[in-house]
């Protein structure tokens, strides 16, 4: 039962049934979708609010953890000379769909959609994992490559919520950012303190960082991404992204290990609350956010990745320029967070139901990637 619970967790059904629910409610019913995601429930506090300014906290918790453990020595991002290919790889899965989503935009969009440059630029890491491991094998490096591309590229993902997606409605109050700096301080001094739970850091500097953030006028659900890398964590990677360290018992891990199974299951309540559009939401948004995904992300990743092997930063042993076309392809499935950031991009419902749905139809990057994987031979790595 165990292992079936796991397999679930592991291709991302909890989350993918909250979107078909979503969908399915606020195509036959969206009145009463829309007053079950507004209406106040417990304490006034609405669905939505709970759900993408507090549960979404242990979701980019999770991904801080990630980050964190990749930028130990032994982890992916570390030494840097390892990741430089990964990483300007990176760099190009975020200019290219900025560059396409702005371009598109001067041609035959206009001001008003300006603002969804952001949506593009993330990756689904679960997602993408799948796909890749579906296309590659489970051995193969592109996968490796692929994750650590997801990981990085969500990091940047989170810089752009913070900085450039602020709340419309009410502007920048930076001063409140002092009590998000107290949040770090408390953390560090746990740390220093050698404080073996990680609970002490997670409430209380998770709280002063959530408050500072809320007040700031920033969005909070990243709060816990400025205090997870200050939980004490071993000295050296071992593992692989994703892969569980039984050895490793570290506060890091531990928040990790206790909560990736309960963000997991959640995701069906991101789903229910982020993915309810009507179809006749289709828009000129939808087709940038999609266009920028499919092949903005594509030829960044690839102009990039190969950019870097002339400089002289290779590929990973094993891997081949027409692997890091394909990963590129599969690194367009934006899904999770892009449809957070197109809720966060445009204030008038029907630009963001088309932005969101351009994101959901993101997931036939999976498709494309497969059938460019048999076009071009590629072979799986068991």
């Amino acid at each position: 039962m165990k292992r079936r619970f796991n397999l679930l967790l592991e291709f991302s059904v909890p989350m993918l049934a909250g979107v078909v629910v979503a969908l399915a409610w606020a195509n036959l019913a969206p009145t009463g979708y829309h007053a079950f995601l507004h209406q106040p429930l417990a304490g006034g506090l609405t669905f939505h609010f709970i759900t993408n300014e507090l549960f979404m906290v242990l979701f980019f918790g999770i991904a801080a953890v990630e980050i964190t453990q990749s930028c130990l020595p032994g982890g992916a991002l570390n030494p840097p000379s390892r990741a430089v290919n990964p990483l300007l790889g990176t760099l190009g899965g975020v200019l290219g769909p900025v560059a396409v989503y702005l371009g598109l935009n001067a041609l035959v969009g206009g001001p008003e959609l300006r603002n969804g440059w952001g949506i593009p630029t993330a990756t689904d890491i679960a997602l993408a994992w799948l796909v890749a491991r579906a296309v590659f094998g489970a051995t193969h490096p592109a996968v490796s490559y692929l994750l650590l591309l997801a990981v990085a590229d969500d990091a940047v993902g989170l810089a752009i919520i913070a900085i450039f997606y602020p709340d419309p409605s009410h502007p920048v109050a930076p001063l409140w950012l002092l009590l998000t700096a107290l949040g770090m301080l408390v953390a560090y001094g746990l740390r220093r303190l050698k404080v073996k739970s990680y609970w002490p850091a997670v409430i209380c500097g998770g709280v002063l960082s959530w408050s500072g953030l809320h007040h700031a006028h920033l969005h909070p659900a990243l709060a816990l991404v400025f205090i997870v890398p200050f939980l004490p964590h071993s000295r050296r990677e071992t593992k692989l992204l994703f892969e569980e360290d039984p050895g490793d018992r570290s506060p890091l891990s531990r928040f990790e290990h206790e909560w990736k199974a309960v963000v997991d299951v959640g995701m069906f309540l991101f789903g229910m609350a982020n993915a309810g559009v009507g179809f006749s939401s289709l828009g000129t948004a939808t087709w940038l956010v999609l266009a920028a995904l499919l092949c903005g992300k594509s030829l960044g990743i690839f102009g990039f990745g190969w950019l870097a092997t002339r400089f002289g930063f290779g590929l990973p042993r094993g891997m081949h320029r027409s692997d890091l076309l394909v990963a590129g392809i599969i690194a367009g499935t934006g899904f999770t967070v892009a449809l957070f950031v197109a809720g966060e991009a445009f204030a008038d419902p029907s630009l963001q139901g088309a932005a969101k749905m351009g994101a959901m139809l993101s997931i036939t990057a999976a498709g494309i990637g497969m059938v460019a994987a048999r076009l071009l031979r590629v072979k799986k790595h068991y």
